[in-house]
Protein backbone atom coordinates (compact mmCIF):
# COMPACT_ATOMS: atom_id res chain seq x y z
CA UNK A 1 0.00 0.00 0.00
CA UNK A 2 1.16 3.73 -0.90
CA UNK A 3 2.17 6.12 1.45
CA UNK A 4 -0.56 8.56 0.15
CA UNK A 5 -2.81 6.95 2.78
CA UNK A 6 -1.63 10.07 4.73
CA UNK A 7 -3.71 12.32 2.93
CA UNK A 8 -5.90 12.11 -0.90
CA UNK A 9 -3.93 14.60 -2.31
CA UNK A 10 -0.42 13.39 -1.58
CA UNK A 11 0.31 11.37 -4.82
CA UNK A 12 -2.96 12.70 -7.16
CA UNK A 13 -3.78 16.17 -6.18
CA UNK A 14 -6.46 16.46 -8.63
CA UNK A 15 -7.95 13.02 -8.41
CA UNK A 16 -7.90 13.46 -4.48
CA UNK A 17 -9.23 17.08 -4.08
CA UNK A 18 -12.39 16.07 -5.81
CA UNK A 19 -12.43 13.01 -4.31
CA UNK A 20 -12.43 14.79 -0.71
CA UNK A 21 -15.14 17.59 -2.32
CA UNK A 22 -17.41 14.47 -3.55
CA UNK A 23 -17.26 12.88 -0.14
CA UNK A 24 -18.29 15.91 2.00
CA UNK A 25 -21.41 15.93 -0.25
CA UNK A 26 -22.47 12.68 -0.10
CA UNK A 27 -21.63 13.01 3.84
CA UNK A 28 -24.04 15.33 3.99
CA UNK A 29 -26.44 13.82 1.56
CA UNK A 30 -26.66 10.53 3.78
CA UNK A 31 -26.79 12.57 6.52
CA UNK A 32 -30.16 14.38 5.45
CA UNK A 33 -31.71 11.56 3.87
CA UNK A 34 -31.04 9.04 6.51
CA UNK A 35 -29.69 10.34 9.71
CA UNK A 36 -27.79 8.41 12.05
CA UNK A 37 -26.38 4.75 11.62
CA UNK A 38 -27.43 2.29 14.36
CA UNK A 39 -26.11 2.55 17.32
CA UNK A 40 -24.54 -0.67 17.25
CA UNK A 41 -22.29 0.09 13.95
CA UNK A 42 -21.72 3.91 14.38
CA UNK A 43 -17.86 4.96 15.13
CA UNK A 44 -18.93 7.16 17.61
CA UNK A 45 -20.77 5.42 20.12
CA UNK A 46 -18.00 2.64 19.93
CA UNK A 47 -15.61 5.67 21.11
CA UNK A 48 -17.91 7.04 23.94
CA UNK A 49 -18.11 3.03 25.18
CA UNK A 50 -14.39 3.09 25.11
CA UNK A 51 -14.24 5.86 26.88
CA UNK A 52 -16.70 5.54 29.34
CA UNK A 53 -15.34 1.46 29.89
CA UNK A 54 -11.44 3.38 31.03
CA UNK A 55 -12.92 6.72 32.44
CA UNK A 56 -14.60 4.46 35.23
CA UNK A 57 -11.30 3.00 36.00
CA UNK A 58 -9.72 6.51 35.80
CA UNK A 59 -11.51 9.03 37.48
CA UNK A 60 -11.72 8.93 41.54
CA UNK A 61 -14.73 8.47 42.76
CA UNK A 62 -14.48 11.57 45.76
CA UNK A 63 -13.12 15.25 45.53
CA UNK A 64 -9.49 15.54 45.34
CA UNK A 65 -6.28 18.08 45.38
CA UNK A 66 -3.88 18.87 42.62
CA UNK A 67 -3.71 15.37 41.86
CA UNK A 68 -1.25 14.54 38.73
CA UNK A 69 -1.06 11.18 38.71
CA UNK A 70 -4.92 11.13 37.69
CA UNK A 71 -4.00 13.91 35.07
CA UNK A 72 -1.51 11.90 33.74
CA UNK A 73 -3.11 8.74 33.16
CA UNK A 74 -5.67 10.14 31.54
CA UNK A 75 -4.00 11.75 29.20
CA UNK A 76 -1.99 8.76 28.27
CA UNK A 77 -5.30 6.98 27.98
CA UNK A 78 -6.51 9.50 25.94
CA UNK A 79 -3.32 8.96 23.40
CA UNK A 80 -3.78 5.64 23.62
CA UNK A 81 -7.72 5.85 21.91
CA UNK A 82 -6.76 8.51 19.80
CA UNK A 83 -3.98 6.71 18.16
CA UNK A 84 -6.49 3.83 17.71
CA UNK A 85 -8.83 5.80 16.11
CA UNK A 86 -6.37 7.49 13.57
CA UNK A 87 -4.66 4.51 12.85
CA UNK A 88 -8.34 2.28 12.58
CA UNK A 89 -9.36 5.70 10.10
CA UNK A 90 -5.59 5.84 8.03
CA UNK A 91 -5.86 2.04 7.52
CA UNK A 92 -9.49 2.56 6.00
CA UNK A 93 -8.61 5.77 4.39
CA UNK A 94 -5.19 4.05 2.65
CA UNK A 95 -7.21 0.76 1.43
CA UNK A 96 -9.58 3.04 0.00
CA UNK A 97 -7.83 5.24 -2.12
CA UNK A 98 -4.95 2.22 -2.88
CA UNK A 99 -7.84 0.37 -4.58
CA UNK A 100 -9.04 3.30 -6.27
CA UNK A 101 -6.11 5.16 -7.13
CA UNK A 102 -6.39 5.62 -10.80
CA UNK A 103 -3.55 3.66 -13.13
CA UNK A 104 -1.31 5.84 -15.25
CA UNK A 105 -3.07 6.93 -18.57
CA UNK A 106 -1.12 5.06 -21.83
CA UNK A 107 0.07 6.36 -24.53
CA UNK A 108 -1.84 8.39 -26.71
CA UNK A 109 -0.76 6.52 -29.88
CA UNK A 110 -3.35 3.69 -28.55
CA UNK A 111 -6.84 4.40 -29.80
CA UNK A 112 -9.96 2.18 -28.94
CA UNK A 113 -12.42 2.50 -32.18
CA UNK A 114 -11.45 6.12 -32.32
CA UNK A 115 -12.61 7.14 -29.27
CA UNK A 116 -8.70 7.28 -28.42
CA UNK A 117 -6.93 6.01 -24.51
CA UNK A 118 -7.19 9.65 -23.08
CA UNK A 119 -10.95 9.96 -23.36
CA UNK A 120 -10.81 6.43 -22.25
CA UNK A 121 -8.62 6.89 -18.90
CA UNK A 122 -10.62 10.18 -18.50
CA UNK A 123 -13.99 8.17 -18.30
CA UNK A 124 -12.32 5.83 -15.69
CA UNK A 125 -10.67 8.10 -13.35
CA UNK A 126 -14.16 9.45 -13.14
CA UNK A 127 -15.67 6.71 -12.41
CA UNK A 128 -12.90 5.62 -9.72
CA UNK A 129 -13.39 9.10 -8.29
CA UNK A 130 -17.09 8.78 -7.95
CA UNK A 131 -17.06 5.80 -6.77
CA UNK A 132 -14.33 6.48 -3.65
CA UNK A 133 -15.56 9.43 -2.92
CA UNK A 134 -18.74 7.64 -1.99
CA UNK A 135 -17.31 5.12 0.20
CA UNK A 136 -15.30 7.75 1.51
CA UNK A 137 -18.20 10.02 2.26
CA UNK A 138 -20.09 7.22 3.91
CA UNK A 139 -17.03 6.60 5.86
CA UNK A 140 -17.33 10.46 7.15
CA UNK A 141 -20.96 10.49 7.50
CA UNK A 142 -20.81 9.27 10.79
CA UNK A 143 -17.95 12.16 12.07
CA UNK A 144 -21.24 14.20 11.08
CA UNK A 145 -24.70 14.95 12.87
CA UNK A 146 -26.69 17.92 11.10
CA UNK A 147 -30.02 16.20 11.10
CA UNK A 148 -29.67 14.08 14.19
CA UNK A 149 -29.04 17.92 16.19
CA UNK A 150 -31.49 20.06 14.08
CA UNK A 151 -34.02 17.20 14.81
CA UNK A 152 -33.66 17.13 18.80
CA UNK A 153 -33.52 21.11 18.93
CA UNK A 154 -36.75 21.04 17.12
CA UNK A 155 -38.18 18.00 19.28
CA UNK A 156 -37.33 20.89 22.75
CA UNK A 157 -40.06 23.58 20.73
CA UNK A 158 -42.38 21.13 20.11
CA UNK A 159 -42.06 19.94 23.81
CA UNK A 160 -42.32 23.43 25.06
CA UNK A 161 -45.52 23.87 23.08
CA UNK A 162 -46.90 21.08 25.40
CA UNK A 163 -45.66 22.29 28.34
CA UNK A 164 -42.76 23.57 30.43
CA UNK A 165 -42.28 20.53 31.77
CA UNK A 166 -42.11 18.25 28.35
CA UNK A 167 -39.73 21.30 27.36
CA UNK A 168 -37.18 20.68 30.60
CA UNK A 169 -37.47 17.25 30.04
CA UNK A 170 -36.93 17.21 26.63
CA UNK A 171 -33.84 20.10 26.73
CA UNK A 172 -31.88 17.72 29.36
CA UNK A 173 -31.37 14.88 26.28
CA UNK A 174 -29.84 17.41 24.58
CA UNK A 175 -27.40 19.57 27.74
CA UNK A 176 -25.64 18.44 30.72
CA UNK A 177 -26.88 21.75 32.42
CA UNK A 178 -29.40 21.99 35.37
CA UNK A 179 -32.83 22.02 33.56
CA UNK A 180 -35.08 21.57 36.41
CA UNK A 181 -35.38 25.52 37.38
CA UNK A 182 -35.41 26.76 34.24
CA UNK A 183 -37.91 28.81 32.70
CA UNK A 184 -39.49 29.13 28.69
CA UNK A 185 -37.05 31.78 27.40
CA UNK A 186 -34.35 29.96 29.33
CA UNK A 187 -35.02 26.48 28.12
CA UNK A 188 -35.39 28.07 24.43
CA UNK A 189 -31.78 29.91 24.80
CA UNK A 190 -30.26 26.91 25.48
CA UNK A 191 -31.59 25.25 22.83
CA UNK A 192 -30.50 27.86 20.58
CA UNK A 193 -27.03 28.21 21.82
CA UNK A 194 -26.95 23.98 21.93
CA UNK A 195 -27.74 24.17 18.13
CA UNK A 196 -25.13 26.71 17.52
CA UNK A 197 -22.18 25.31 19.54
CA UNK A 198 -23.18 21.36 18.05
CA UNK A 199 -22.58 23.46 14.54
CA UNK A 200 -19.57 23.32 15.13
CA UNK A 201 -18.59 20.46 16.64
CA UNK A 202 -20.73 18.19 14.73
CA UNK A 203 -20.62 19.33 11.33
CA UNK A 204 -18.01 22.48 10.81
CA UNK A 205 -14.60 21.45 12.44
CA UNK A 206 -15.36 17.43 11.08
CA UNK A 207 -15.23 18.72 7.67
CA UNK A 208 -12.52 21.38 8.38
CA UNK A 209 -10.09 18.51 9.97
CA UNK A 210 -11.23 16.30 7.25
CA UNK A 211 -10.33 19.08 4.38
CA UNK A 212 -6.88 19.24 6.59
CA UNK A 213 -6.10 15.49 7.08
CA UNK A 214 -8.34 13.41 5.61
CA UNK A 215 -10.66 11.03 7.23
CA UNK A 216 -7.95 10.55 10.36
CA UNK A 217 -8.76 14.17 10.97
CA UNK A 218 -12.07 14.10 11.12
CA UNK A 219 -12.29 10.95 13.33
CA UNK A 220 -9.76 12.22 15.78
CA UNK A 221 -11.62 15.45 15.76
CA UNK A 222 -14.56 13.29 16.81
CA UNK A 223 -12.76 11.49 19.27
CA UNK A 224 -11.54 14.66 21.18
CA UNK A 225 -14.68 16.05 20.95
CA UNK A 226 -16.79 13.02 22.50
CA UNK A 227 -13.82 12.62 25.34
CA UNK A 228 -14.68 16.36 26.06
CA UNK A 229 -18.45 15.77 26.76
CA UNK A 230 -17.20 12.78 28.67
CA UNK A 231 -13.99 13.87 30.67
CA UNK A 232 -14.04 17.53 30.41
CA UNK A 233 -16.13 18.27 33.48
CA UNK A 234 -14.34 20.27 36.43
CA UNK A 235 -16.04 18.33 39.02
CA UNK A 236 -18.37 15.75 39.61
CA UNK A 237 -20.59 13.66 37.27
CA UNK A 238 -21.78 10.47 37.37
CA UNK A 239 -20.35 9.68 40.31
CA UNK A 240 -16.53 10.92 39.06
CA UNK A 241 -14.58 13.58 40.03
CA UNK A 242 -13.23 14.95 36.48
CA UNK A 243 -11.33 17.88 37.64
CA UNK A 244 -7.84 16.25 37.06
CA UNK A 245 -8.85 13.05 34.82
CA UNK A 246 -10.77 15.50 32.30
CA UNK A 247 -8.75 18.24 32.48
CA UNK A 248 -6.38 16.78 29.36
CA UNK A 249 -9.48 16.08 27.38
CA UNK A 250 -10.77 19.38 27.80
CA UNK A 251 -7.60 21.05 26.49
CA UNK A 252 -7.43 18.82 23.94
CA UNK A 253 -10.90 19.90 22.46
CA UNK A 254 -10.22 23.74 23.09
CA UNK A 255 -6.82 23.22 20.49
CA UNK A 256 -8.86 21.53 18.01
CA UNK A 257 -11.95 23.16 18.09
CA UNK A 258 -9.91 26.74 18.36
CA UNK A 259 -9.90 27.53 14.54
CA UNK A 260 -13.46 25.70 13.38
CA UNK A 261 -15.12 27.39 16.09
CA UNK A 262 -14.26 30.73 14.46
CA UNK A 263 -15.12 29.52 10.98
CA UNK A 264 -18.60 28.53 12.07
CA UNK A 265 -19.01 31.94 13.87
CA UNK A 266 -17.57 34.04 10.47
CA UNK A 267 -20.44 31.42 8.18
CA UNK A 268 -22.82 32.18 10.76
CA UNK A 269 -22.50 35.85 10.66
CA UNK A 270 -22.02 35.73 6.63
CA UNK A 271 -25.21 33.69 5.81
CA UNK A 272 -27.43 36.26 8.14
CA UNK A 273 -25.81 39.24 7.11
CA UNK A 274 -25.71 42.90 8.84
CA UNK A 275 -23.44 40.97 11.89
CA UNK A 276 -20.65 43.06 13.13
CA UNK A 277 -17.22 41.10 13.17
CA UNK A 278 -16.07 43.51 15.92
CA UNK A 279 -19.15 43.20 18.29
CA UNK A 280 -19.38 39.59 17.29
CA UNK A 281 -15.39 38.96 18.55
CA UNK A 282 -16.56 41.21 21.58
CA UNK A 283 -19.21 39.38 22.63
CA UNK A 284 -17.48 35.93 21.97
CA UNK A 285 -15.07 35.98 24.38
CA UNK A 286 -17.36 36.76 27.48
CA UNK A 287 -18.20 32.88 27.52
CA UNK A 288 -15.47 30.76 29.86
CA UNK A 289 -14.65 28.60 27.12
CA UNK A 290 -12.45 29.48 24.56
CA UNK A 291 -14.42 28.47 21.57
CA UNK A 292 -17.82 27.62 21.93
CA UNK A 293 -19.07 31.21 22.95
CA UNK A 294 -18.30 32.41 18.87
CA UNK A 295 -21.06 30.06 17.51
CA UNK A 296 -22.68 31.14 19.88
CA UNK A 297 -22.23 34.99 19.95
CA UNK A 298 -22.89 34.57 16.08
CA UNK A 299 -26.35 33.42 16.52
CA UNK A 300 -27.77 35.49 19.14
CA UNK A 301 -26.35 39.08 17.38
CA UNK A 302 -28.45 37.37 14.24
CA UNK A 303 -31.34 36.94 15.92
CA UNK A 304 -31.22 39.70 17.72
CA UNK A 305 -31.72 37.49 21.32
CA UNK A 306 -30.51 37.20 24.35
CA UNK A 307 -28.33 34.18 24.87
CA UNK A 308 -27.26 33.22 28.75
CA UNK A 309 -26.46 30.84 31.21
CA UNK A 310 -27.05 32.22 34.64
CA UNK A 311 -24.55 33.50 36.86
CA UNK A 312 -21.69 32.14 34.10
CA UNK A 313 -21.94 34.62 30.88
CA UNK A 314 -24.95 37.14 28.59
CA UNK A 315 -24.80 37.29 25.21
CA UNK A 316 -26.10 40.26 23.59
CA UNK A 317 -27.65 41.52 26.64
CA UNK A 318 -29.35 44.49 25.09
CA UNK A 319 -31.74 41.45 22.80
CA UNK A 320 -34.82 40.55 23.25
CA UNK A 321 -35.77 36.94 24.60
CA UNK A 322 -36.14 34.37 22.07
CA UNK A 323 -39.27 32.98 20.99
CA UNK A 324 -40.82 30.15 18.76
CA UNK A 325 -40.06 32.59 15.57
CA UNK A 326 -36.34 32.65 16.53
CA UNK A 327 -35.65 29.02 17.49
CA UNK A 328 -37.00 28.49 13.44
CA UNK A 329 -34.98 30.91 12.19
CA UNK A 330 -32.01 29.96 13.80
CA UNK A 331 -32.57 26.23 12.06
CA UNK A 332 -32.52 28.06 8.64
CA UNK A 333 -29.42 30.09 9.53
CA UNK A 334 -27.86 26.15 10.60
CA UNK A 335 -29.45 25.43 7.21
CA UNK A 336 -27.99 28.03 5.37
CA UNK A 337 -24.50 26.99 6.23
CA UNK A 338 -24.45 23.93 5.84
CA UNK A 339 -25.68 25.26 2.04
CA UNK A 340 -23.07 26.73 1.92
CA UNK A 341 -20.07 24.36 2.87
CA UNK A 342 -21.97 22.39 0.27
CA UNK A 343 -21.57 25.27 -2.38
CA UNK A 344 -17.74 25.53 -1.64
CA UNK A 345 -17.71 21.63 -2.08
CA UNK A 346 -18.73 21.99 -4.98
CA UNK A 347 -16.78 25.01 -6.33
CA UNK A 348 -13.69 23.38 -5.25
CA UNK A 349 -14.72 20.06 -7.59
CA UNK A 350 -15.36 22.78 -10.38
CA UNK A 351 -11.73 24.00 -9.97
CA UNK A 352 -10.16 20.91 -9.79
CA UNK A 353 -12.08 19.73 -13.28
CA UNK A 354 -10.90 22.60 -15.37
CA UNK A 355 -7.44 22.19 -13.41
CA UNK A 356 -7.26 18.99 -14.46
CA UNK A 357 -8.33 20.16 -18.33
CA UNK A 358 -5.92 22.61 -18.13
Amino acid sequence: MPWHWLHPLATHPGFGSACMALAVLVALAVDRLWGEPPARWHPVVWMGRALEACGARIAPTRETHRNLKHFWLAALVWGALAALVVIAAAVLQGMLLWLGSPAPARPQGLDIEGVGMAGAHAVQTALLALLTATVLGLLLKPMLALAGLQSEVRAVEAALGESLEAGRARLAWLVSREVDSLGVDEVRQSAIESLAENLNDSVVAPIFWFALAGLPGAALYRFANTADAMWGYPGMRGGRYWQWAGKWAARADDVLSWLPARLTALLLALVAGGVSLGQLAGEARKTPSPNSGWPMAAMALALGVQLSKAGVYQLHSTGRAPTPCDAAYAQNLVSKVALALVLIALTAIVFVVFGMDA
